[in-house]
């Protein structure tokens, strides 16, 4: 995909006005501060010159103390205004995160993970395309939404656990530093709100995503050519195997999870009519709910793709909150060597790279029957231990 400037297409200056150049909130200059000093002023001194009964100094002093009342109910109507504006911008309460943490989270990461896989930039936006669309959000404030009819600049946002440090670092790094991190409590956001860092991105995953997520990036795409006088082509959606390329490892490491399952064996009970033989299984699961809210689109057609791509039923059940979720269950030792397979082929870069390989490690032992034996077990049983602290 090439982005190209259009020459005969200016935005004027009244349009141009109404965007911010930078991703952040700032509140709009306000005359107020300067209105209620004088004010406060012409209070004052009409208030002093009321004790010492000058003439008429009263009728000065009653006009004043309107017009404090006034100029300030309009600044108090102003920061309801911004307030509304940030709310809407989802700026929560988080931090930055230092150079110095986040230097060495990037080092710390180096040192334990050797990862080359996405050296390559196609891989490496399969991957991402395959992360936004898990754990990615597209903010798209639009024109007319805030009070003070401003339209705040897009931004792209990962939101992770904290533990996830070092693999958003890293993924930063390869992205060319751009972009920039926030914590709140063990919630981390890498925030991509420049807008060169979001037409690389856009660059990156264009055409590489499967979900109704997709007519969110063309929106963007569209905002982006608007504002800024872009001929950035739509994106398509992909519809290429699953097989060929590393979208199915971004996705996993956001809504994936790689179950390990041991039972001990149960004799028969006043409870119990039958016993239960000691086992160990496997399981690879993955849920996502049935609509995408942004897009108010069914996620049904791509999870049934992605069932024939793992060769499997999709399940329905409904939340607490009476919210349907697809969910796709992979139990089947011969259908999890395929997966087995893919993520040694496109490996995980975050926390789910730990419990891949304590998962395959029992996948291995199984498949050599070696869990039949006693020693087999308490390996087995040693992991899952392992892999709940």
């Amino acid at each position: 995909m090439v982005i190209t400037l259009r020459k005969k297409q200016k935005m004027t200056n009244l349009v141009r006005s109404n965007f911010q150049d930078h991703p952040f909130h700032l509140v709009s200059p306000s005359p107020w501060p300067l209105y209620t000093s004088i004010c406060l002023l012409n209070l004052t001194t009409s208030a002093a010159l009321s004790m010492h009964n000058f003439n008429n100094s009263y009728y000065i002093f009653y006009i004043s103390l309107i017009l404090v009342i006034s100029s300030m109910s309009f600044w108090f109507r102003d920061i309801i205004s911004e307030g509304i504006a940030k709310s809407y911008y989802r700026l929560n309460i988080t931090k930055a995160i230092s150079g110095e943490v986040l230097n060495k989270a990037l080092i710390d990461y180096k040192n334990t993970n050797n990862i080359t896989a996405y050296a390559n930039k196609d891989n490496l936006g399969y991957y991402l395309a395959g992360l936004l669309e898990g754990d990615g959000h597209l903010s798209l404030p639009s024109l007319g939404k805030t009070t003070l009819n401003r339209v705040l600049n897009p931004r792209i946002v990962f939101t992770s656990h904290v533990d996830n440090l070092g693999m958003y670092t890293f993924l930063q790094s390869e992205l060319g530093n751009i972009g920039r991190f926030q914590i709140s409590g063990n919630t981390i956001r890498y925030i991509i709100g420049d807008i060169k860092g979001i037409l690389y991105f856009i660059d990156l995953i264009h055409g590489k995503l499967r979900t109704p997520k997709n007519k969110r990036l063309n929106d963007l795409i569209e905002f982006l050519n608007a504002k800024y006088s872009l001929n950035i082509s739509q994106s398509l959606l992909d519809k290429s195997s699953f097989i060929g390329n590393s979208w199915f490892t971004g996705f996993t490491e956001a809504d994936g999870h790689f179950g390990i399952k041991y039972s001990e064996r149960l004799e028969k009970s006043e409870t119990r009519k039958r016993s239960r033989s000691e086992s160990i299984s496997l399981v690879f699961r993955l849920d996502q709910r049935a609509y995408d809210e942004s897009t108010f689109t069914s996620m049904r057609p791509f999870m049934d793709d992605l069932a024939s791509f793992l060769s499997c039923n999709v399940n329905i059940y409904t939340t607490a909150q009476n919210k349907e979720v697809l969910s796709l269950y992979v139990s089947a030792i011969d259908n999890l060597k395929l997966i087995v397979d893919y993520f040694n082929q496109y490996p995980l870069m975050g926390n789910k790279l730990n419990d891949f390989k304590k998962w395959e490690t029992v996948y291995n032992i199984i498949k050599s029957k070696a869990h039949l034996s006693v020693e087999g077990r308490l390996k087995v049983i040693n992991l899952i231990n392992d892999k709940k602290k």
